[in-house]
């Protein structure tokens, strides 16, 4: 199963287990254009997936395109929204050079092979006054889900099971900070409830876990409920924490890189 089919499976619950609380995705797109040099800018989100960042500026008649190289998540994107979508892989952009005023790159980099490519094709496509725009939500370090991670990553160790763990997001900063002026902005915080039966739920559905054999995902599973039974006294303790979404601005004195 290649990774594209993997995330057009699992677009039919991404929203479920994966949407952001009321409010935060409306804050995310008014940090955006805040931190954009341009009263009307051109918008390019590169793995804009089924919209729940992207929604907020297409209701608003935002000049907005988004990109996923997966079907299945534009498809779900779309219902209900006249969205300009664009199926295509990030690292081959089928737009013109100096083409957009910002490039949204929103937790897309986990496990991505090609980053360099990716960002390459995003400073050809930017004006020479835009933005890339670098996103993510932050969980506590020693959460539910961090916990839940840290655990399962143990299991498929001791299970033999192969797989690119890699995000390459701090590689991405580090080089977009070589050539750029970066800038942190908090866009939202809100306080989320977290379950172990809910991070079962929802890594279940992820499209890099879902690839794996059916027989490895039910018995890693199987392993981590207990574990996690064992550890938090029960699956549906629930846990309220920190969370927060934080963008980084990158601008760029010269040109892309030849």
């Amino acid at each position: 199963m290649t990774l594209a089919s993997a995330f057009d499976s699992t677009a039919p619950t991404f929203e479920r287990h994966r949407g952001l609380p009321d409010g935060v995705a409306e804050a995310i797109r008014a940090a955006v254009l805040a931190a954009v040099a341009a009263p009307s800018p051109r918008l390019l989100d590169v793995g804009a997936g089924t919209g729940r960042i992207g929604r907020p500026f297409v209701a608003a008649g935002d000049d907005y395109v988004g990109l996923d190289l997966s079907l299945g998540m534009l498809r779900a994107f779309a219902r209900g929204h006249r969205a300009r979508l664009v199926q295509a892989d990030g690292a081959r952009l089928p737009f013109r050079d100096a083409t957009f005023d910002a490039v949204i790159l929103i937790q897309v980099f986990g496990g991505m092979g090609g980053w360099r490519k990716v960002l390459a094709e995003a400073r050809r496509v930017l004006r020479a006054a835009g933005a890339i725009i670098v996103g993510r939500t932050v969980a506590p370090p020693d959460g539910v889900d961090a916990r839940m991670k840290w655990r399962l990553d143990q299991i498929l160790d001791v299970m033999g099971v192969e797989r690119n763990r890699a995000n390459v997001r701090d590689d991405v900063l580090r080089l977009l900070a070589q050539s750029g002026r970066g800038m942190h902005v908090d866009a939202a915080a809100w306080t989320a409830e977290r379950t172990p039966r809910g991070f079962l739920e929802r890594h279940a559905t992820g499209a890099r876990f879902a690839a794996l054999p059916a027989p490895i995902k039910d018995e890693a599973l199987r392993r981590l409920g207990a574990w996690a039974e064992s550890s938090f006294g029960s699956l549906d303790t629930a846990i309220r924490e920190p969370h927060s979404f934080e963008l980084q601005v990158f601008r760029f004195q010269t040109g892309p890189p030849t």
